[in-house]
């Protein structure tokens, strides 16, 4: 290292020379940092309660396609039986002296209450469940990224107060040494901070405008 004091007052010290090292390992220390955050025992909690949140609506999900498939079957299902019914009813009646026999007609009827039934449960899903768990998702997916947010400042305050302990023997010397973090690690990890924040406010804000429109 060469330099003058005289027209270079200002100095910057860097790890290496080469760009593409330095870009390697800042890239390497974000990582493992954020892979530390990622371990911590809030952000571990936050995962898991979005991921059950998720499946609980994929599941709600699966349940009313199925019951609308369903429905589907049954409707084609009591369209035969009642033109079957019908027919019998007919041949029944028309027999010399016959008596009408209803006795297919307790099939239909049977057939047209379990449908009933399944329309009931996909109306309880759309209007109820699916948005509910649609609302408890997005609430997940906000604190998670809250958190993740969180656990990362900590561990930039914990960087930052490291480095300035180690410059310590540098500021005695200088009296005044500025240090400028937000170039670094510490800047980067700083800016993935805020885009977590901004997407935790996103996906709560996305979260009361669904709940609003369920109270109307």
């Amino acid at each position: 290292m060469s330099f003058d004091i005289v027209n270079t007052p200002s100095l910057q010290a860097v790890a290496s020379e080469d760009e593409q090292v330095l870009m390697e390992d800042l890239q390497g220390r974000v990582d493992a940092a954020v892979r530390q955050a990622e371990e911590q025992h809030e952000v571990v909690e936050a995962r898991q309660s979005e991921s059950a949140a998720a499946g609980r609506l994929v599941e709600l999900r699966r349940a009313e396609r199925a019951l609308s498939q369903c429905g589907k079957t049954m409707g084609e299902k009591t369209s035969a039986l009642r033109e079957a019914a019908l027919d019998s009813l007919i041949t029944s009646a028309a027999e010399e002296g016959g008596t009408p026999v209803f006795k297919a007609w307790k099939e239909l009827a049977a057939v047209e209450g379990q449908s009933r039934q399944a329309t009931r449960a996909i109306e309880r899903l759309v209007e109820r469940l699916i948005p509910a768990a649609q609302i408890e998702h997005l609430r997940a997916q906000s604190h998670a990224a809250a958190a993740k947010a969180r656990a990362l400042e900590r561990i930039v305050q914990e960087r930052a107060e490291k480095v300035l302990e180690q410059l310590r023997d540098a500021v005695s010397e200088e009296v005044v040494l500025p240090v400028d973090l937000s170039k670094g690690v510490s800047g980067t990890l700083l800016a993935y901070v805020a885009e977590f924040k901004n997407q935790a406010l996103l996906v709560s804000n996305n979260a009361d405008e669904l709940e609003k429109r369920e109270r109307k």
